[in-house]
């Protein structure tokens, strides 16, 4: 069962609300530091705010409709059709390519 750490962020935020400007600069260099390069991007990232056109929901629905049928593609059948095995895969996320090399 996930834990609901709701009150534990409500908790934090007032702590954030309550920082002069020095210090809350202070906990956002800090709490990025915390986070990896991708939740970094994500959490500065602008919402998408475009509407979803009805052929796009069509096609939404199509894949919901197949993964709920067949299920989903194998990962190894995913890696082989870009010439990659699971040890490869494995490989790579024991050494992840850097930020500036992406």
């Amino acid at each position: 069962m996930a834990l609901d750490h709701s009150d534990e962020r409500q908790h934090a935020h007032a702590f954030l609300d309550r920082l002069p400007d020095n210090q809350l600069s202070a906990v956002c260099g800090l709490l990025e530091t915390m986070l990896s390069p991708l939740d970094r991007k994500l959490a500065v990232a602008p919402l998408d705010d475009e509407p979803v056109t009805p052929d796009e929901a069509a096609a939404i629905q199509i894949g919901i409709s197949s993964l709920e049928k067949s299920g989903g593609v194998p990962l190894e059948e995913v890696l082989a059709d870009f010439g990659l095995s699971i040890d490869d895969f494995h490989k790579m996320a024991e050494n992840p390519v850097s930020e500036d090399a992406a």
